[in-house]
């Protein structure tokens, strides 16, 4: 059972067992959108967070283009510029009505 042995010559040692069961291994793109129990962010949302807040340090507190913060978000995080947009607008409360 995924062990090297004379009985199972085809078995490879360097190949883990699936996971299976209450410990199984989430894939992180999951995670990226789950909430963190701490706060209620979602990792996107924080990425969002921290990189306009480094973008306003940056531009010395002048507003930052949302095609800029674009940009240094998917390089932590893959999203499409669609919910990125829909999320962004969501932490700043500006998202249209009804929504």
């Amino acid at each position: 059972m995924g062990h090297d042995s004379p009985d199972n010559p085809d078995a490879d040692a360097d190949e883990p067992e699936p996971a299976s069961g209450p410990r199984a291994r989430i894939p992180s793109e999951a995670l990226d959108h789950l909430p963190d129990v701490r706060d209620g962010l979602t990792r996107l949302q924080r990425v969002i967070l921290w990189q306009l807040g480094e973008l306003e340090r940056e531009r010395k507190g002048r507003m930052v283009p949302s095609a800029m913060l674009y940009g240094r978000v998917v390089e932590h995080v893959d999203v499409s510029p669609e919910k990125f947009m829909a999320v962004l607008a969501k932490l700043t409360g500006k998202g249209q009505s009804g929504n």
